[in-house]
């Protein structure tokens, strides 16, 4: 459980990552813009990185208590993805700073730590998608014609595409309306 220093500083520094980019995002201004001390940040986080493992984790849960949402409804897998869909869209356009971590695996390349946690958050992302297809085609209703990999790999990819879109572009599209033509066409697709 996070403290609300550690969430303040979590959210800062997405907000500076997002305005001024990985370079932007340095202790200094974190503290300058909460406006506490450098070694108060210390307190509550050893270095940048242990911030960014934070944010990733948070990733993480917030991922894992989607699963938990739907998993008790009896819904088809495309219903399933639909809802897994909108909550993420839902979660972007309440902060959008979000998307310059989430969507920035470049900013962590140099970092293995880093990394293999954007790694492991991306492949739970996909199973989840991939398992829901599957279970959606061995109850008939997705088609089978196309592996459920592929179609993961294809569902997330334009999900990607749209929120970047969206970011790049300075939200300047409805973003629901959009994502709701996207979804439709995936539908199709399953």
């Amino acid at each position: 459980m996070q403290t609300d220093r550690q969430v303040q500083i979590i959210e800062e520094s997405m907000r500076l990552i997002a305005e001024k980019g990985i370079q932007g995002f340095t202790i200094k201004n974190v503290s300058k813009a909460i406006g506490i001390s450098e070694p108060a940040i210390y307190r509550h986080f050893e270095s940048k990185t242990a911030i960014l493992v934070a944010i990733l984790d948070n990733f993480k849960e917030m991922a894992g208590m989607m699963s938990l949402l739907y998993s008790d409804k009896k819904l088809l897998a495309v219903d399933k993805i639909a809802f897994i869909f909108f909550r993420m869209l839902d979660v972007f356009i309440e902060q959008p700073t979000h998307i310059s971590v989430v969507f920035a695996e470049e900013i962590f390349k140099n970092d293995s730590m880093l990394k293999n946690k954007i790694n492991e958050i991306q492949n739970l992302n996909l199973q989840k998608i991939e398992s829901i297809i599957e279970q959606g085609q061995n109850e008939d209703n997705v088609r089978k014609d196309i592996d459920a990999y592929s179609l993961s790999i294809i569902f997330m990819g334009a999900f990607r595409l749209l929120i970047k879109r969206w970011d790049l572009n300075n939200y300047d599209f409805d973003l629901k309306s959009e994502g709701t033509k996207l979804i439709n066409s995936f539908k199709l697709l399953l």
